[in-house]
């Protein structure tokens, strides 16, 4: 069976306290941003573009190069491939969808590692554990 993929960016930026990353709410469940591809385009591209759709964020540096964390298959066949990026940038606009017109999220919120892996699904905790380990937090 074949997946489709997902991509995504755990957004870290560096605070006073530690690192804080961005994670967007849809109903009850908390993710970072993500999305499908679209025609064309390479993982990281759609990653790129789907954090600027969803945050707002467009000055992501991949200070730990391309590396990216692959998660099972979830939700009819999903896989989601997360990249890490680093923002400057503290200020969130929740773009709305283009499909729909409608916002994608009903919240966001800039959390530490802990209060990510507390909030996040299981799936949503390993790329936490990851993005962890990878940073050295």
């Amino acid at each position: 069976m074949e997946h489709k993929l997902s991509c995504g960016v755990v957004v870290l930026r560096e605070t006073d306290h530690g690192w804080k990353t961005i994670l967007l709410r849809a109903f009850h469940h908390w993710d970072f941003p993500k999305g499908m591809r679209e025609a064309g385009e390479d993982p990281l591209q759609t990653a790129i573009r789907e954090v600027a759709e969803e945050t707002g964020i467009k000055d992501l540096a991949f200070d730990w190069g391309d590396r990216f964390f692959e998660t099972g298959p979830y939700s009819k066949g999903k896989v989601a491939r997360y990249y890490l990026g680093r923002t400057q940038r503290e200020e969130v606009f929740m773009g709305d969808s283009p499909e729909t017109g409608e916002p994608e999220h009903h919240e966001w919120r800039w959390v530490s590692f802990d209060e990510a892996y507390d909030l996040g699904s299981a799936r949503v905790r390993g790329i936490v554990h990851w993005a962890r380990q990878v940073v050295g937090a």
